[in-house]
C-alpha cells in the first residue's frame, strides 16, 4: 500500500478534527466576505476573539461594506475601535478602505503581493483574506499557526526571530493544501487558540502522536519565549480642565502613542500646571485638586497617569480643531483611549 505523504496526512488529519470540533459560526464567517474577513484579522491581531466579537458586530453595523467605512470620518472610526488598543491598526484599515476605492473599484485584488502592499496588511493576513473568503491556496503564519508548527516539528528558538520566522514560513507553505485551503487555515488558527495553546491540551490534540515537541516531554518549552527585557516606565500629568461639566480634550499627534484619538491634556510633572495651561493653551484655570494616578501598561513600556482636575477660567475661544469641550456623560462620538475614558467615567457628572 503506498503511505501518504507526511504534509498530505497533517492536513487530512488536521481538517477532520476541524469538521468536528473547529469554529464555525464566529461572526466574520457569514458571510465570509473578503471585507468582513480583513476587518476581522486586523481586529484579531494581539488581540483574542472573544474581546473582538463585540467590537466586530458593532463596526459592522456602523460600516456595513467597504463604500461606508472609506466615506466614514476618522473620528468615527476611531471611536469605534476605542478600547481594543494599537489604533495605528484602526487608522490604516481606514487608509487601507479608502485605497481599495480609489485604486481597485472598491474591491480587494486577488494578488497576494497586491493586498500585501495594503496599509496595516502583511504577508500573513494578506494570506488569510484570500484563502478565507475566496478558497486561495494561500498558507498563514500568524500567532497560533507559528505555536502550532513550531512545537509539532520541536523548532527551537522564538519565532519572531527572522531566521525561526523563515523556517516556519516554509513548514506552513508545505502543509497547506491547495484544496480546502480556507477550511486548513482556520483549523490551524482554532487548534493554536483551543488546544495548542500556551499550555498545551496535549491529549485532546489531533496531531500528538507526530509531535516532535510532545515526544520531548516538555511541550510547553516550544516555542521558545522572547527575550525578557525590562520595560521603560513613564509618568505624566493629566490635566481635567471643566467648564460646565464639560471637560477639555485635545487631539493627539497621528503618530505615536493613541495617534488621532482625543485625550487629556499632559503637562510634564516638573512644570506648574496653571503656568503650563496658560503658555500651551491659552488659558487661565484654577487647579483645584487631585486625583489617584492610574497605570497602564502598553506592550514596551507601563505609563502612570497624573490627572488634576481644574476649574477653566477664562482664556482664549477654541478655534483649534484639535481641541474641544466634551461632555463625559453623554453618548461618546469621539476616539477615547481606555484609560482616558476611566478616567473622565469616573468623574461624577456634577464634581
Amino acid at each position: 500500500m503506498t503511505s501518504i505523504p507526511s504534509d498530505q496526512a497533517f492536513a487530512q488529519t488536521l481538517l477532520a478534527w476541524f469538521d468536528q470540533h473547529g469554529r464555525h459560526d464566529l461572526p466574520w464567517q457569514h458571510p465570509a466576505t473578503p471585507y468582513r474577513v480583513w476587518v476581522s484579522e486586523i481586529m484579531l491581531q494581539q488581540t483574542q476573539v472573544k474581546t473582538v466579537i463585540p467590537y466586530f458586530e458593532r463596526f459592522m453595523r456602523h460600516f456595513p461594506d467597504l463604500n461606508a467605512l472609506a466615506g466614514a470620518d476618522q473620528d468615527d472610526v476611531l471611536s469605534l475601535w476605542a478600547g481594543l488598543g494599537y489604533y495605528a491598526r484602526a487608522r490604516n484599515l481606514h487608509a487601507c478602505a479608502q485605497q481599495l476605492v480609489n485604486e481597485y473599484g472598491g474591491e480587494f485584488p486577488d494578488s497576494l503581493e497586491a493586498v500585501s502592499a495594503l496599509p496595516g496588511i502583511g504577508r500573513s493576513s494578506a494570506a488569510a483574506i484570500l484563502s478565507l473568503s475566496r478558497g486561495l491556496p494561500h498558507a498563514i503564519l500568524d500567532g497560533n499557526v507559528k505555536r502550532v508548527l513550531a512545537r509539532y516539528h520541536a523548532i527551537p528558538g522564538w519565532p519572531g526571530k527572522a531566521s525561526v520566522q523563515t523556517t516556519l514560513w516554509k513548514l506552513s507553505e508545505q502543509c497547506t493544501p491547495n484544496a480546502r485551503t480556507a477550511d486548513f487555515n482556520q483549523a490551524m488558527m482554532d487548534l493554536g487558540a483551543s488546544v495548542c495553546r500556551r499550555q498545551p491540551d496535549c491529549p485532546h490534540c489531533p496531531l500528538r502522536t507526530d509531535c516532535k515537541a510532545l515526544k520531548t516531554g516538555r511541550p510547553s518549552d516550544y516555542p521558545e519565549r522572547k527575550p525578557a527585557r525590562v520595560k521603560p516606565h513613564r509618568e505624566t500629568r493629566v490635566l481635567m480642565i471643566e467648564q460646565q461639566q464639560a471637560v477639555l480634550l485635545k487631539r493627539r499627534p497621528p503618530n505615536g502613542i493613541w495617534g488621532g484619538l482625543w485625550s487629556l491634556p499632559e503637562c510634564p510633572l516638573d512644570s506648574d500646571p496653571q503656568d503650563w495651561a496658560r503658555d500651551h493653551l491659552g488659558l487661565l484655570i484654577d487647579v483645584y485638586s487631585k486625583r489617584p494616578p492610574l497605570a497602564h501598561a502598553f506592550t514596551h513600556f507601563t505609563l502612570t497617569l497624573h490627572p488634576i482636575l481644574a476649574h477653566y477660567q477664562q482664556g482664549q475661544r477654541l478655534a483649534d480643531t484639535d481641541t474641544l469641550w466634551y461632555h463625559p456623560h453623554s453618548e461618546p462620538t469621539v476616539g477615547l483611549p481606555a484609560p482616558i475614558k476611566t478616567l473622565l467615567s469616573q468623574k461624577e457628572p456634577n464634581e
